[in-house]
């Protein structure tokens, strides 16, 4: 399975903050918010990588990310030069896709609990269809909502709908197999003018191949869209590591227990940033304290 990042749009809920940067390089706590979805996809397994930017943007990314050779992975680039939607992330980039199957992470949705890796390996393992996550939220209209029949099953999805079916919206990573590219390709704009990533599922719901796993109480997913959201996801960050002295979404820890990069990597990394806390955790990490 292959992996797409998008992370392009112009954020412009978070102006002036994002007017001179990429709202997905903007940190979150102590880390640029595109290594939270980067560390989403590499905990399900996933080491190659499409990063969809904005033009202007698109070195920023490269500087901070580059080759992704560094951590064991293969990660390209490609540009989404206007907002037509998330589905369009599968037309941008259906050459990187070519016959494998691909999952789609939001360069602004951050994920953190316990057994969400095993979810992640569950979903990146299936064969055939498609999967996504529920998630119980106060305010679902501002989200595609999923709606569940009496026996649980989804039998229904809406965007953005004035009166919700259900308190679930789905949230900003999905699974599916490589009939997603010909999905997204016949797709025709909504009435915002987008390509809506609900569309997509939807046509897999009408071939009874959508899964939705609803994720729980000990999983939280944060939507980091507006100034106040994104003080919470730093807050929330910050307190984790805070209390436990161990990183979330540090992608070279990754990388490292999963066996991608060595010891040596972990260490040259770590010699790059040698006044500083990141930098420190990485040593500590190869102590045997992290």
């Amino acid at each position: 399975m292959k992996g797409i990042i998008l992370a392009g749009g112009s954020g412009t809920r978070l102006y002036p903050l994002t007017m001179a940067i990429s709202k997905q390089l903007v940190p979150i706590y102590n880390k640029p918010m595109v290594y939270y979805p980067l560390s989403t996809l590499m905990l399900a397994g996933i080491r190659e990588i499409l990063v969809i930017t904005t033009p202007q943007d698109q070195e920023a990314f490269r500087r901070l990310l580059g080759d992704g050779r560094h951590l064991g992975l293969s990660i390209e680039y490609a540009a989404q030069p206007s907002p037509n939607g998330l589905a369009e992330a599968f037309i941008i980039g259906a050459r990187f896709v070519g016959d494998d199957a691909v999952a789609l992470a939001l360069g602004d949705n951050v994920f953190y609990g316990h057994g969400f890796p095993d979810l992640l390996r569950d979903a990146a393992a299936r064969v055939s269809g498609a999967t996504v996550f529920a998630y119980w939220v106060r305010d679902p209209e501002r989200y595609g909502v999923v709606e569940f029949g009496a026996d649980g099953q989804a039998v229904g999805l809406e965007e953005k709908p004035v009166k919700p079916r259900s308190h679930y919206a789905v949230t900003g990573l999905y699974f599916y197999d490589n009939r997603i590219v010909d999905i997204a390709a016949r797709l025709r704009p909504s009435a915002r003018g987008e390509l809506e990533i609900t569309d997509a599922n939807a046509a897999y719901l009408a071939l009874g191949a959508l899964h939705v796993k609803k994720l729980g109480r000990g999983v939280a997913w944060l939507d980091t869209g507006t100034h106040e959201a994104l003080l919470q996801a730093s807050t929330f960050i910050q307190t984790i590591e805070e209390r436990q002295g161990l990183m979330v979404a540090c992608v070279e820890e990754i990388a490292y227990r999963m066996k991608y990069i060595g010891a040596a990597d972990v260490l040259r990394i770590a010699e790059t940033m040698p006044h500083t806390s990141y930098g420190e955790y990485l040593r500590r990490l190869l102590d045997g304290d992290a």
